[in-house]
């Protein structure tokens, strides 16, 4: 067992955590944190198979962003201050045990299959970002370009839109 095989298997075992205990909980703040524990054990498995951009850019974009655009939306909401139960206790036992089943048997054929031998590693002096960087800035300017000005006008438009709703209260 190597430190690879373990740290794969916890943010694993993290990332269908978050996800199940954001689909279980019933209060909307739990679930926007099960939600980030689940994009940052992401990030974390996008480190693990060397994509460290998209990790970073994982962590920064949904782990920050989203994440803090949800708790925002729900602080700006008028919710009840208490948590009703949803009175199932069997049925989440219920999937509980499906899920567990699940993962056994996913578990058990990852192990059991036969996988081919990986590639040799290319050789090369250029990391992951640079190289990221040398494809958006010199192949895709013109797409890049086209993203950065799509997004300020959905920002303008937001704004806009926000200003309007305020000025009809």
């Amino acid at each position: 067992m190597t430190g690879q095989f373990v740290a794969f298997f916890i943010l694993s075992l993290m990332t269908i955590g978050g996800a199940v205990f954001m689909i279980s909980f019933t209060r909307v703040v739990h679930m926007v944190i099960s939600l980030g524990i689940t994009f940052i054990s992401i990030a974390g498995l996008f480190v693990l198979v060397g994509a460290e951009f998209v990790g970073v850019a994982q962590v920064l974009v949904y782990s920050g962003a989203i994440s803090i655009l949800m708790l925002f939306g729900i602080m700006l909401t008028k919710h009840d201050a208490y948590d009703e139960g949803t009175g199932r206790t069997w049925k989440n036992r219920f999937i509980l045990l499906f899920v567990v089943v699940v993962f056994a048997l996913l578990f058990w054929g990852i192990q059991n299959t036969p996988w081919p031998a990986s590639p040799p590693p290319v050789a090369s002096n250029v990391s992951n970002a640079q190289e990221i960087g040398l494809e958006v800035f010199t192949k895709y300017v013109i797409p890049f370009e086209l993203v950065s000005v799509l997004l300020l006008v959905a920002l303008i438009g937001s704004i806009i839109m926000a200003k309007k709703e305020e000025d009809n209260e």
